[in-house]
């Protein structure tokens, strides 16, 4: 298999607003999901289903990986760089 071929996507079954789907996303991405879901105090079925309804991508993959890139970028704040001792600051 070359390398173009293989896939990072890990495949799970979600359900999302009482529906059952499939969804493909890297195994990083997973791990983002569950973390958010956790500290969020939801589960991930829940947490998927307020993305799926309140998106405008054209996916619900491509609404949960801006979902995690906002949710993060709203976190990474100067003081919590500063906390986590990441950067100059």
């Amino acid at each position: 298999m070359t390398k173009e071929a293989r896939s990072t996507l890990v495949g799970r079954n979600v359900t999302v607003g009482g529906r059952r789907t499939s969804i493909r996303l890297e195994a990083a991405m997973w791990d983002a999901l569950r973390d958010v879901a956790r500290r969020e105090g939801r589960t991930i079925n829940d947490l998927v289903t307020s993305i799926d309804e309140g998106r405008v991508e054209s996916s619900l993959t491509a609404a949960i990986r801006v979902y995690l890139l906002k949710y993060f970028l709203a976190a990474a704040t100067d003081e919590g760089h500063r906390r986590a001792g990441h950067g100059a600051g």
